[in-house]
């Protein structure tokens, strides 16, 4: 008998769900066929001997399954996958016989497509339509995929490799047919394939609904980074939540924009495996106690389950192909109240299974209300639980018979992506000390080498703080956890700083804000600093402009007694107690990074600059990057074939510094020729495209003219639109002569989707949709101008935008973008940026030629003069501004209140007033470089030089150089590619 499985094989439950599955008794446990031994899976599962006639397994989470009589006659050798008359008689009559997933000519392709359509039914099998089409070749897909997968986990567990989980609220991975196929290098196998089935493989691919598990650019930066991570063999696990949901899908009407459910799992999604063996228990409420022993332990007043729902994400030219788990809560049974529902009380026997559903019903759900912002806990607690508790009982499992804790740091790397992940700092804690029996200062050092924070915001409000007894009623234990690293924090402190900037020191820095400090730590400092050596300096005179420290001490005790007194007498609301999850990120975590030169500086030197005093050490800049798979070969492949065509090879598509060898070809009539025919093709795609959604018709020699983002004040949707009306406006007070000669005919085209409670952002949406309606009927100004809002942006969406792109606007406030992803996916596919110096625009603007980016607009260092300048009444706004926001009040675009939103943009200060994000202050540097953008379109020369300039500039912006700089810098995890 063999000692494992032969290299290459897998085991046949592996390969689809629907083939050679067997349920035990328990629905948790998972019974497998397997005519061999020993071999692991894509979780890690392993098989234990087989003794000729049994086999037992067991996963990674520690889950037990029952034997199974083995099916194998001759277990001397392991039967090949597709090849049934190696399995015994009583199977090759009863089933189907099972595909090849190694099969990759368009024929084999095809056999297995039927296969699934017959077998692996979604719909009637009567019929074959392209829905059906979509389903049975993503299941044939998917089992490739699984072939991948099972060798990738084996490889990883036998080399036991350090390997980095990646936690984040989102992942934006748009569709997965056309990047699965391409990354595998199938398409035009896959096209044929089906085209011997009577479809159309771009059609086939328009039937996948986008996956609705993120918003904006932190989802999508998250997709990139695996397939990164795939791609370069680094060993890793993506981790997020399964949203049913999703944010919410937009439509667009008369009254603006309305939010409806997405219906994204309504037909299921072939590209989910679940794993009801993967599953984990989660806590909330109750309270916590000191056993005999001197344990804590938390006694949960309310129980549920996560379980696991795995995505493969395959590598590009590589073998490697790793996971995304998605965790997704319910209860078990036995919650179900059977008396209450017998009874008619169905509300009160279903009351806990809902409870858990909701929690991953809708991504940032409101929070407003209490029982909002529980939610909003229990989704990222969820998370970081059930994850947590997946990297442990792994670790356990590949560390074998004898688990040493002090090594966990050395296999495992933890990302948090933004501060939604935070929570697994006290979890891990948590279950180190509690469960684990981990001594309290290990668990400290364990935690503190094993977690990483990646900022992204710079905006307070999107920091986050959650109200103390909100946190404490639902996570009592990680309060308790959470406090002791505050107070640890706050000691330290004290031996770091002088006694004169220790007390503001504190309350900027630790953890729970509004918080009093401890009198026996007022003690401690009031002490140090009453030494002899400082009591003589207060009788030494001071420059002017400063005061003696006795008198600085006594007007602060003067302002809290007063505060005090104040609450008391509540005459002042006393101030909530918040616990800021930022700061206990970078508390813990060993490295802290930002996503672009810019904003990584303005990290140090303000958002957090009292830690980068006291830890420069720990702050690191990680410009974000972008997959050129996704965003350029497969997203473009009209341009991607001509880069090939004249680079030589497609060696680009994972060597982006390549590109650069298209700058020797710039002064080429016909390489220019060649790039001018690519885009068009993208740019008539797009106008038919534009015409289905929204029934405008656009002309595609016109300049596209792109803005796509979340709809937010800071990214000034509002300055591009008050640019159109005032481009309008102007137009009409000119003859048709005279507009031809100033105005390029342009489309201005806008995407993006407004939160359901930000209301300015959701006047912004109406208002361009406002114009759009009265620009676009106007038969005097025709194809010279278009205004188009694409409603329910999302991945597939931008897919079609992006290539089809002449101009694209980044036109945030200067440092308030943290760095935008948009923008390197707008470069790499040869569009021109129009923009401030915030974000990672800065480093574009260096790479891809100054000469070759439209810049203007307030830097960074200039913003806070201009807002002294504006408190103190100083400001006059230009004329053509005060022109566009008359005509917006005129009625002239309907009877709409826009009152609101134009007050936001006038007064001197106060709070949702005098402007903030300088639309008025920008606005004439804005139009006069938009005059610089006729200019240069109307040269078409040029301006595809600048196109293939900006591309060959653009080799920086991959996801790829970003995941070896993690890998290197932060995670300390080594390419392991699967031999």
């Amino acid at each position: 008998m063999a000692n494992g499985l032969a290299q290459g094989s897998s085991c046949l439950i592996m390969l689809s769900p629907s083939q050679g599955a067997y349920q035990s008794s328990s629905q948790s446990r998972l019974v497998s066929q397997c005519p061999q031994a020993k071999s692991a899976f894509f979780t890690g599962i392993s098989l234990q001997t087989c003794h000729r006639g049994f086999s037992s397994s067991s996963s990674c989470t520690g889950v037990h399954l029952a034997p199974l009589k083995c099916l194998a006659g001759d277990t001397s050798k392991s039967p090949k996958l597709g090849d049934d008359s190696k399995l015994p008689p009583k199977n090759k009559k009863k089933g189907p016989p099972l595909p090849n997933p190694a099969l990759n000519d368009p024929d084999g392709l095809a056999s297995l497509i039927k296969y699934h359509a017959k077998y692996s039914p979604s719909f009637n099998p009567a019929k074959f339509d392209p829905k059906q089409a979509y389903f049975a070749t993503a299941q044939s897909v998917r089992d490739s995929l699984i072939h991948r997968w099972n060798k990738t986990y084996k490889h990883f567990r036998t080399t036991n490799a350090k390997a980095v989980h990646y936690l984040s609220m989102e992942f934006l991975q748009g569709r997965a047919m056309t990047n699965a196929i391409g990354n595998l290098e199938l398409t035009n196998e896959y096209a044929q394939a089906l085209s011997k089935l009577g479809h159309d493989l771009e059609n086939v691919a328009e039937q996948e609904p986008d996956a609705a598990l993120g918003n904006g650019g932190l989802g999508r930066l998250a997709s990139c980074f695996l397939d990164s991570l795939a791609t370069l063999n680094y060993p890793a696990w993506g981790y997020g939540l399964r949203y049913k949901y999703g944010l919410f899908h937009q439509e667009i009407d008369k009254d603006g924009q309305h939010e409806v459910v997405e219906n994204w799992l309504e037909m299921g999604y072939p590209w989910e495996i679940p794993r009801h063996d993967i599953c984990y228990p989660i806590k909330f409420f109750g309270k916590t106690f000191e056993t005999y022993a001197g344990k804590k332990e938390w006694i949960a007043g309310e129980d549920i389950e996560a379980v696991a729902y795995d995505v493969p994400i395959p590598g590009y030219k590589t073998k490697n192909t790793i996971c995304l788990r998605l965790w997704s809560t319910k209860v078990s049974p036995k919650n179900f109240d059977l008396e209450a529902f017998n009874a008619g009380e169905y509300d009160k026997a279903a009351s806990l299974r809902n409870k858990a559903m909701r929690i991953c019903h809708v991504l940032y759900p409101g929070d407003a209300s209490t029982e909002g912002k529980l939610l909003r806990l229990k989704q990222q607690y969820t998370l970081c639980s059930a994850s947590i508790q997946d990297m442990i009982a792994r670790f356990k499992e590949w560390s074998g018979t004898k688990v040493n804790w002090n090594d966990f740091p050395s296999k495992v790397a933890i990302q948090m992506n933004d501060t939604h992940p935070t929570l697994c700092i006290p979890e891990l804690m948590r279950i180190l000390i509690d469960v684990e029996g981990v001594p309290c200062e290990t668990a400290w050092d364990i935690t503190c080498k094993t977690v990483a924070y990646t900022n992204h915001t710079v905006l307070p409000e999107a920091l986050e703080k959650w109200p103390l007894p909100i946190l404490k009623k639902l996570l009592p234990r990680h309060v308790e956890i959470i406090e002791k690293i505050d107070e640890r924090f706050v000691k330290s402190l004290a031996k770091k700083l002088s006694s004169d900037e220790l007390e503001q020191k504190v309350r900027n820095m630790r953890i729970l804000e509004n918080v009093e400090l401890p009198e026996s730590f007022k003690k401690e400092k009031l002490d140090s600093s009453q030494s002899p050596t400082k009591i003589a300096k207060t009788d030494v005179k001071l420059p002017r402009g400063k005061e003696n420290m006795a008198d600085l001490k006594a007007k602060n005790k003067e302002r809290d007694e007063a505060r005090k007194a104040a609450i008391d007498q509540g005459r002042v609301p006393k101030p909530e107690v918040l616990v800021r999850m930022a700061n206990l990120s970078v508390i813990v975590g060993h490295k802290v990074n930002g996503v672009a030169a810019i904003h990584s500086e303005i990290v140090k030197k303000d958002v957090f600059k009292d830690f980068y005093q006291i830890w420069p050490e720990k702050f690191q800049n990680k410009t974000n990057g972008v997959t050129p798979r996704r965003w350029m070969a497969y997203c473009n492949p009209e341009l991607s074939a001509v880069i090939t065509k004249w680079l030589g090879s497609q060696d680009w598509v994972l060597h982006t510094e390549l590109l650069a060898g298209l700058r020797k070809h710039v002064t080429n009539k016909d390489f220019l020729k060649e790039w001018r025919l690519a885009k068009k093709a993208r740019k008539e795609k797009l106008a038919k495209f534009i015409k289905e959604r929204t029934g405008y018709v656009v002309n595609s020699d016109s300049m596209f003219d792109v803005q796509i983002k979340r709809i937010h004040e800071y990214k000034r949707q509002l300055m591009n639109i008050m640019g159109v009306i005032y481009r309008y406006k102007k137009m009409k007070e000119m003859d048709p002569k005279e507009r031809a000669a100033k105005y390029v005919p342009r489309v201005c085209i806008f995407g993006g989707k407004a939160f359901a409670t930000y209301l300015n952002a959701k006047r912004i949406v109406k208002l361009i949709t406002d114009v759009a309606a009265v620009v676009n009927k106007d038969p005097e100004i025709g194809d010279l101008l278009k205004v188009i809002f694409v409603p329910d942006y999302n991945v597939s969406v931008a897919e079609m935008l992006i290539p089809a792109s002449d101009l694209s606007q980044h036109i945030s406030t200067a440092g308030f973008e943290a760095s935008g992803t948009s923008n390197m996916k707008f470069v790499m596919n040869g569009c021109v940026l129009i923009g401030t110096l915030d974000g990672a625009n800065v480093e574009i603007r260096s790479d891809v030629g100054e000469e070759n980016f439209f810049l203007f607009g307030a830097t960074v260092d200039q913003i806070k003069a201009i807002r002294a300048e504006r408190s103190a009444g100083k400001f006059t706004p230009w004329k053509g501004f005060e022109e566009a926001k008359e005509f917006i009040r005129s009625g002239a675009l309907g009877d709409y209140d826009y009152a609101p939103l134009l007050e936001s943009l006038e007064g001197d200060e106060g709070f949702g007033k005098a402007d903030y994000f300088l639309v008025g202050k920008d606005f004439p540097a804005y139009v006069e470089c938009h005059e610089k953008v006729d200019k240069a379109y109307r040269d078409q020369e040029k301006w595809t030089k600048m196109s293939i300039l900006n591309v060959a500039g653009s080799s920086k912006f991959s996801s790829d150089r970003t995941i070896h700089e993690y890998a290197k810098e932060i995670w300390g995890v080594r390419p392991s590619p699967v031999p």
